[in-house]
């Protein structure tokens, strides 16, 4: 089914503010019956490389950008505690694990710290967000009506 039928409450996108992750948010908020909240998540919210996003804020009130956190017990970059609070009592329907690095090294110049750097940023940040935020996935899904797996009940996309 297409995103046009996508009905959801809320929708968190990693890696907001470029690239993806910025036409996701555009496309969520451009939808027919948009979500009641779509949290952008990026690294510095404020700063010029969210200038787009900022200004998509000013006109949608249904916006609501978060910053990226530390999760310093593995050197990883992910949000924590940084906005979800605005979720209320509904819960998150919707984890779109988006953001991710790449550094781009021939067989020759890659480096065990650069492999470790991408996995931490790629598979181990989403699954510390997933884990964090997955109490949220669950009381949207558990207010949502039927039992079939759905995007619009609760789902986490990486």
């Amino acid at each position: 089914s297409d995103m046009g039928e996508l009905c959801v409450c809320s929708v968190l996108v990693t890696g907001a503010n470029r690239g993806i992750g910025l036409g996701l948010v555009q496309h969520l908020l451009g939808l027919p019956n948009p979500p009641k909240r779509v949290f952008a998540a990026c690294r510095d919210p404020k700063g010029q490389r969210a200038q787009e996003l900022q200004n998509l804020a000013s006109k949608h009130p249904n916006l609501v950008i978060i910053q990226l956190g530390r999760c310093p017990e593995v050197a990883v970059t992910c949000p924590r505690s940084t906005g979800v609070e605005h979720l209320g009592g509904s819960g998150l329907n919707l984890l779109i694990n988006n953001a991710g690095i790449i550094k781009m090294k021939s067989l020759e110049s890659e480096t065990v710290e650069d492999m470790t750097q991408t996995y931490r940023t790629n598979t181990i940040g989403p699954l510390l967000l997933g884990q964090e935020l997955l109490p949220l996935l669950k009381k949207a899904a558990q207010g949502s009506p039927g039992s079939a797996l759905s995007c619009s009940r609760a789902a986490i996309i990486n």
